[in-house]
């Protein structure tokens, strides 16, 4: 059996290589050349979107730009969920790249949830974060830290920075 140590260095460190392909429906002035990334795993798609979207719309044109999501094999992806959990409940089966359709359209309002911004993620973030230390601590550990350690922990996701 594998040390926990072990474990939690696979989780904290791990990496998905990740290929970003524009959906075949969007409207392009030239084709889009594909966009790999190593993912973290504990982070969300959510803080990727602007390196995604910086790439995809050399080749796009403003007003054919709305709100940008995520697919994979026709199932929205969720952003309120890491990129690890992603991985594992739709992509663990399949070789890599995982490869992850991004549209700029055609939002799917029943199956996902808009996020207008960084401080809804960081949000997010911090109440898993919270519910977590309830379940396992009993909120010792995140009651025990400053406003500046929540931050710090937060900017440490945000920049992939451990």
């Amino acid at each position: 059996m594998a040390d926990d140590k072990d474990v939690l260095r696979d989780v904290w460190f791990g990496r998905i290589p990740t290929c970003f392909t524009l959906h075949q429906d969007e409207v392009t002035e030239r084709e889009a050349e594909p966009f790999y990334l190593l993912l973290p795993r504990v982070s969300y798609l959510t803080l990727v979107t602007d390196k995604v979207k910086k790439h995809f719309l050399k080749v796009m044109k403003a007003e054919d730009v709305e709100e940008m999501w995520f697919e994979y094999e026709g199932t929205p992806l969720k952003w309120h969920y890491p990129i690890g959990v992603l991985f594992d409940l739709h992509a663990s089966n399949t070789a890599l790249p995982w490869s992850i359709t991004v549209h700029f359209k055609d939002f799917p309002e029943r199956d996902l949830l808009h996020c207008p911004s960084n401080s809804v993620i960081e949000a997010h973030f911090m109440s898993s974060i919270k519910e977590a230390d309830a379940l396992k601590h009993k909120s010792q550990v995140i009651n025990d830290m400053q406003k500046k350690d929540h931050k710090q922990l937060w900017m440490g996701l945000q920049n992939d920075n451990k």
